[in-house]
């Protein structure tokens, strides 16, 4: 071969390997354009978490902060009455109370079609859902297909036969307990009203409804609250349309528009990207399919229970009227430590109607679970006090004078009687104490103060001595789902006298070493979900990068589950899977609890002590985010030289400033700008330890 072919063919392979690299870089350009181009709800997979008690969550077709969700109850009926790999269908229902624990929470007014036979099995063939859809098809051939709207539903059925019914149970509930129901029928339409009990059965929740039926109805009363509709019409389609109401059914019924189908599926899933789109994600594509599928899941609860015209009904059953947007259903006990400081963040708006709507709960007879008068389920609001003064020192406006007498009733009469209910009291002491130096009682904070650091007494008796038999024996001592392990750290507005307790600093991290050497820590619950937090209060702060990033994408071991065991198949694995056995065994989302722990990690931002607007820093889980957090005002997170693996941070550059300490002010951050981490696969075991912020709450 001469020189000259050599140098053709040389050039003709140049060209073929220059086209194959081309060709490479378009493929990953689409490839990283695609999280570009594609909306929020695109990454959602409502599936998740929805079989067995790995989540306790539904694929229920749903509107952000919506009191109407509508969605399917399997055989057999458990958690939220819906498993993934079941085939058997047993209906649809309506209201759930997503991720709560208690066997599930909701499932009224179940509604099965059928066309002969009432008792004919719903086998499932296929199934789809997407936020504020979801749609079923059966071996019969009937289909249905759901959205909603607000507090609207509509179901549309398709009976392949002719003969087109609907049985309808009004007493229908999941685990929560039916109290009793009133209902008229007029024509092809059924309105009334439902009570039953709220999550755990604590106490009761009414609402109003109105069911409307296209075609001409012929009803059966069957008895026990159970009707059927004979449905008689030229199409095979059959539609139903039902609104509901915290307030009457007049509210209820005017929920009913003529909107299309497809156009009010359009609009709920624009508005689910509004709110996912909050937050802007760029990175790795399985990562940001996960962390949208928790954001969503972040956004199902508390539910509006105010009308347009200011009208809603107070936890004693009264109706009130305010200009301010109103709502209920609380797990404030589960999700204070995780959601609501999320949503301070992402959804300040939200937030403040949260606050203003928790602040008014003392107005109204407030209890620790639920009052027998409530507009809407609900679990327990411990720690509602914690959340008002989060708000106050976050520049929120609450009512205080209002609240103040009340407020220092529920303080009086907490109770001790645990070591963690010690521990717990404390902290809503000394979040009282602060809410008195707001409103001027100076004398009286310091009283309240004095009380809330009576928790050292109680540290010591039970959580000091680390040489007894029982410290990893779940609900020793009388406490509840936890071990004193677990509980030992529940002292956030006080770190820097807990670490003297402890014997010093070192002493203090050699004990958190301890803890997470020896996975004793359970991510399965919320006691010490603020753990992994606390070595930034330390002289080794990049233990706290390493612990977020494992906990959140990398392999755990986890010997502690939410039926009191441990050591009983302890699980390894990931804890956070974008599938329908999605978090360990027992794991619930407790109203978000869980999915906004994931949220926040992924944002690289984690709240230091609730009730304090202070945030502290690790690395984010994506290359970079976007939060807009008003209009025309944002925050992004970026790492400048991203790698999938780096867990640590090498440097911080904020707003152009160079930040040596790990932690960011509520004000800093909501004022918007650039945050920018470099990152690093080892610790940078020099950064963050200078001018660190620790709570101490006085002597």
């Amino acid at each position: 071969m001469d020189i000259l072919q050599r140098n053709r063919k040389t050039v003709k392979l140049l060209k073929r390997l220059f086209i194959a690299i081309s060709l490479s870089l378009i493929v990953c350009n689409n490839s990283f354009a695609s999280l570009k181009t594609k909306k929020p709800t695109d990454f959602v997979n409502v599936f998740l978490g929805t079989s067995g008690d790995h989540g306790q969550i539904s694929p229920s077709a749903s509107y952000p902060f919506g009191m109407m969700s509508i969605g399917p109850i399997t055989y057999p009926k458990t958690h939220t009455g819906y498993d993934f790999y079941a085939k058997e269908f047993l209906g649809f229902s309506h209201g759930r109370m997503e991720g709560v624990g208690c066997v599930g929470s909701g499932g009224n007014i179940l509604i099965k079609p059928f066309s002969d036979n009432i008792y004919e099995k719903l086998i499932k063939v296929t199934e789809e859902g997407s936020p504020g859809f979801y749609q079923v098809g059966f071996k019969n051939g009937i289909k249905a297909s759901f959205v909603v709207n607000n507090n609207l539903g509509v179901h549309q059925y398709f009976f392949p036969n002719g003969k087109k019914n609907l049985s309808i149970d009004l007493s229908s509930v999941l685990a929560n307990g039916f109290h009793g129901e009133v209902h008229k029928i007029v024509g092809n339409q059924i309105e009334g009203s439902i009570t039953s009990g709220t999550t755990c059965n604590a106490g009761k929740f009414k609402f109003y409804y109105s069911l409307k039926i296209n075609g001409k109805v012929r009803w059966e009363e069957l008895g026990n609250h159970k009707l059927v509709a004979h449905i008689e019409s030229e199409s095979n389609l059959v539609e139903v349309r039902i609104g509901i109401s915290a307030v009457n059914t007049a509210y209820a019924k005017a929920q009913i528009n003529t909107d299309s189908f497809i156009s009010l599926k359009q609009a709920t899933s624009d508005y689910w990207n509004q709110l996912l789109g909050k937050i802007e994600v760029r990175g790795d594509k399985e990562r940001t399919k996960l962390f949208y599928s928790l954001l969503y899941r972040s956004l199902q609860s508390p539910f509006k229970i105010s009308e347009t015209d200011g009208a809603y009904r107070a936890n004693d059953g009264t109706q009130q009227q305010s200009e301010q947007v109103y709502y209920n259903g609380w797990a404030i006990w589960d999700n204070y430590k995780t959601q609501l400081p999320l949503f301070s963040l992402a959804f300040p708006s939200f937030f403040g109607d949260f606050s203003r709507s928790i602040a008014s709960l003392y107005k109204y007879g407030k209890k620790d679970y639920a009052t027998q008068h409530e507009p809407s389920n609900t679990v327990r609001t411990e720690h509602a006090v914690v959340v008002i003064l989060d708000a106050i020192n976050k520049g929120y406006k609450l009512p205080l004078l209002d609240i103040t007498k009340p407020l220092q009733d529920e303080i009086d009469k907490l109770d001790f009687k645990s070591p963690d209910k010690a521990l717990e009291s404390c902290y809503d002491i000394w979040a009282f104490s602060q809410i008195l130096l707001k409103i001027g009682e100076k004398e009286k904070s310091a009283v309240y103060l004095k009380k809330a650091l009576a928790y050292k007494e109680y540290w010591e008796k039970d959580f000091q001595d680390l040489s007894r038999n029982d410290l990893d024996a779940m609900s020793a001592r009388g406490m509840y789902q936890g071990t004193v392990w677990q509980y030992r750290w529940l002292v956030p507005f006080d770190i820097e006298g807990l670490k003297q307790l402890a014997g010093g600093d070192m002493a203090f991290t050699n004990q958190l070493d301890q803890f997470f050497d020896n996975d004793y820590y359970n991510h399965a619950n919320e006691p010490d979900i603020q753990a992994p937090y606390l070595y930034n209060a330390t002289q080794e702060p990049w233990k706290s990068q390493d612990l977020i990033r494992k906990i959140a994408i990398d392999t755990m071991v986890q010997h502690y589950f939410n039926d009191n065991s441990r050591g009983v198949g302890s699980y390894i694995g990931h804890i956070y899977n974008n599938r329908p056995r999605a978090f360990l065994r027992t794991m619930d989302d407790d109203a978000g609890a869980m999915s906004s722990w994931f949220v926040l990690a992924g944002l690289g931002i984690s709240p230091a002590c609730i009730g304090e607007p202070v945030f502290y820093l690790h690395l984010p889980l994506f290359k970079s985010m976007r939060l807009k957090l008003k209009q025309n005002t944002y925050l992004d997170i970026k790492i400048k030289n991203y790698n999938k693996t780096d867990r640590y941070i090498s440097a911080v550059i904020f707003n152009g400033k160079k930040l040596e300490r790990n932690w960011l002010s509520y004000e800093e951050l909501m004022s918007g700008g650039t945050l920018q981490f470099l990152s690093t696969s080892t610790p940078n075991k020099t950064w963050g330890i200078k001018n660190q912020w620790i709570s101490k709450a006085g002597d």
